[in-house]
């Protein structure tokens, strides 16, 4: 960490100028301790247990937060409002060199060219996606003076479509099949040749985990001399799949995607909403340009001020967990997915899990475990209606396995 300690230093060093010091709110109340002990309560007995959402509950920041707050950086405001990859702005009040150096570090997992690579640590998955839908629209409107149209399936995350109506594109949700993939039938139905597609592919679906055959569209896409930009949503399985044999299924060298959005609260193991937006510089210098005076340099970010303690604990996370701690991490998940998978099969509770996923989904237990595991609803008659899943993050050990698996039992007794 001694280049932590080096920047933290300078950072210290500006911040004594203007002699930070407490300060005494007037008129403040006490802190009101019983409500935020329940908070506590609640959230440390039931982070364990929460298995319905792509959170990774193995949270391991504490010595992040000891030097955090030893250190006095606590005590200074700080904002990456300025372009990682070009800002002249000294490395006062920000960590944009750090952000640049997390953007690098991912870069080789996704298929990026370190040299060639461009991006930011975003506030979360859909501030990636809403990136990624932007850039596309304004690469392909100048590219064709044309407007594009959005294609993506309807089992997609909820976001992409929001965005779209947003930035007003027109959308064109495609078909999937039953276990939530995009139908390439219904996308050549679907596509105009006329106009350009800006196609975001789905890389783990909401409920069902899925991932769209990026090949099948993408040779579709080939015989059509239409303009295209290629986004992936790989909020959940990007964290993971680097780290595994199937890694060239988040490949740009491999599927020709021109961006990648990846939330870093899921896999990663950030404790509050982030991500990673990744594109290239060529893509970058096709957006329209906006000179920022007091940033020193064009500023393509959709927001201006960006979280600056983001970037710090990616960086102290990659730099503690490193590419061998998430390739076990990686195993230990997909490995422990199947052994779910195969409890619910042995005790004849029907369950279903797609290629290379996390995430099992199964016929809707009682609300009792729906409540007590935070468990997702879904429906679905292709599959005997109400339906419920259970994401195997970090977490998710033989222990709470075993837990659910008993629960599940004795609702089948009654």
């Amino acid at each position: 960490m001694k280049r932590i300690k080096k920047i933290l230093g300078g950072i210290l060093a500006l911040s004594l100028v203007f002699e930070l010091v407490p300060v005494q709110m007037a008129g403040a109340t006490e802190m009101p301790d019983a409500k935020l002990q329940k908070l506590v309560s609640n959230s440390l007995s039931n982070a364990r247990i929460s298995l319905g959402y792509p959170v990774n509950q193995n949270i391991a920041l504490n010595e992040f937060y000891k030097w955090y707050v030893n250190s006095g950086l606590d005590t200074v405001a700080m904002n990456n409002a300025g372009n990682p990859f070009s800002s002249h702005r000294p490395l006062n009040l920000n960590t944009l060199e750090l952000e640049r150096e997390v953007i690098e570090f991912f870069a080789p997992l996704y298929g990026f060219d370190v040299k060639e690579v461009w991006g930011i640590v975003t506030m979360s998955g859909t501030d990636g996606n809403n990136h990624g839908i932007y850039f596309g629209y304004k690469l392909l409107k100048r590219q064709t003076g044309l407007e594009p149209i959005l294609y993506v399936s309807r089992e997609s995350h909820y976001s992409n479509k929001r965005l779209a109506d947003m930035q007003n594109i027109e959308v064109r949700l495609i078909d999937c099949d039953k276990m939530g993939r995009m139908l390439p039938a219904a996308f050549r139905q679907a596509l105009d040749p006329a106009r350009p597609a800006l196609v975001v592919y789905s890389m783990g679906t909401t409920f069902k985990g899925a991932m769209d055959d990026q090949n099948a569209i993408n040779a579709i896409l080939d015989e059509h001399p239409v303009a295209v930009y290629r986004h992936v949503d790989a909020a959940l399985f990007g964290g993971y799949l680097p780290f595994t044999a199937h890694k060239d299924l988040v490949s740009k060298t491999k599927l020709r995607f021109d961006s990648i959005a990846i939330s870093g609260h899921k896999f990663f193991g950030m404790n509050e909403p982030s991500g990673l937006f990744l594109t290239t510089k060529e893509t970058l210098a096709r957006q329209t340009p906006f000179n920022i005076a007091y940033l020193n340099g064009n500023m393509p970010m959709i927001n201006c001020s960006r979280s600056a303690l983001n970037p710090l604990k990616f960086y102290w996370i990659i730099n503690t967990v490193g590419v061998s701690g998430f390739t076990a991490q990686a195993e230990t998940i997909l490995s422990a997915s199947d052994k779910f998978k195969e409890r619910l099969d042995k005790i004849g509770w029907p369950a279903w899990k797609g290629d290379y996923s996390n995430t099992v989904f199964f016929k809707r237990p009682s609300q009792r475990i729906m409540e007590k595991y935070n468990l997702a609803a879904e429906h679905d008659a292709r599959f005997g209606g109400d339906l419920a899943h259970v994401v195997v993050m970090q977490h998710v050990d033989a222990k709470v396995m075993d837990t659910f698996i008993k629960d599940i039992l004795a609702d089948k007794e009654k």
